[in-house]
């Protein structure tokens, strides 16, 4: 891996219908381009030091790393209910943030014009529902699945999935989640590590404080270095197939 610059916030030029004033945390890799993109989606609770590390490595590894702040009109408190009903519907004002930090990359001058989409935790969710959206190639980690998956995910870009066994929340997804790939005919790299639970890609706790041990209780929620290992092996070498090798 290349090494890269510290993530740094940005502002993000808002299409039509995403958050007034939209910021993001922006990494460019070292060296010179062109590179592929990412658009990275933030876990629920929003943009922290973890997310960032995400962005860096990212970046590292040879994309252009973007990560809108999909709360940026007033936190996680204010925002997240909101952000999960337009997570359940496919439409508002956090796919237009999406999208927005898709454009801004695609109009960079040392972007190839190719873009993944990568998510954590709610991320996850709203990567497989902007799948069909645009981008290149999909990376959902413990996201939660589309009500309709089969219509949802219908022209879908290739997809790598990753789910933790003990992760209560999400019993099943991994492998409803291949079933529909396959049915669909999208190339996917699909996995359920038994050991792990949510946010096991995390190389940290993430969250308040007083949650996290309720987290882990029920979700078994924090790092679990052996899991994330693999499932980072699985996820470059998915978007090296499907996203760098296009430059």
């Amino acid at each position: 891996m290349s090494t890269s610059r510290a993530a740094r916030t940005i502002d993000i030029p808002g299409l039509e219908g995403a958050s007034v004033g939209l910021t993001g945390e922006f990494v460019l890799p070292a060296g010179e381009g062109p590179w592929p993109g990412v658009v990275l989606v933030h876990e629920a609770f929003g943009v922290n030091d973890v997310m960032r590390r995400q962005a860096e490595r990212f970046a590292s590894a040879g994309y252009i790393a973007l990560m809108p702040d999909l709360f940026t009109e007033g936190g996680a408190r204010k925002c997240l209910s909101q952000t999960f009903r337009e997570l359940n519907s496919g439409t508002g004002r956090s796919f237009a943030d999406i999208e927005s930090a898709r454009q801004l990359l695609i109009a960079r001058q040392d972007c190839t014009g190719e873009v993944g989409v990568i998510g954590f935790c709610m991320g996850g969710g709203f990567a497989l529902a902007a799948a069909s959206l645009g981008f290149g190639v999909a990376s959902a980690n413990y996201g939660r699945l589309p009500k309709e998956i089969d219509r949802a995910l219908a022209g879908a870009c290739p997809i790598v999935g990753s789910y933790g066994g003990s992760d209560s929340s999400l019993k099943g997804a991994a492998k409803k989640l291949d079933d529909s790939l396959t049915r669909l005919g999208i190339d996917h790299d699909v996995k359920e590590y038994p050991d792990a639970g949510h946010s096991f890609l995390n190389d940290a706790e993430s969250g308040p404080p007083a949650l996290r041990f309720l987290m882990k209780r029920i979700l078994d929620a924090g790092p679990n270095p052996e899991a994330a290992t693999d499932a980072w092996h699985r996820i470059d070498a998915f978007f090296a197939e499907h996203l760098a090798t296009k430059v």
